[in-house]
């Protein structure tokens, strides 16, 4: 696995947010946007249980990189 190119997914049950480590420019904007969600010094470092879908979404649309995105979980 090419760590300059990591693809992880983070979810808190309604949404899955996708991390893409190769498109990060580390502009911080989600880190400033929802700093309860994305912590870069801890591991695991997006924790999307601590904040509401809505802001996660809103956060995610933010991302000037393309590096993270989303989607919604499919409800049984």
């Amino acid at each position: 696995m090419d760590p300059k190119n990591i693809k992880k997914e983070y979810t808190n049950g309604e949404v899955t947010i996708v991390w893409q480590s190769g498109k990060c420019i580390h502009s911080g904007n989600c880190v400033r946007n929802n700093p309860d969600v994305f912590k870069p010094k801890e591991q695991p470092w997006i924790t999307p249980e601590n904040s509401t879908t809505e802001k996660i979404i809103d956060t995610i649309n933010k991302c000037p990189s393309g590096a993270l995105s989303f989607y919604r979980n499919k409800k049984d």
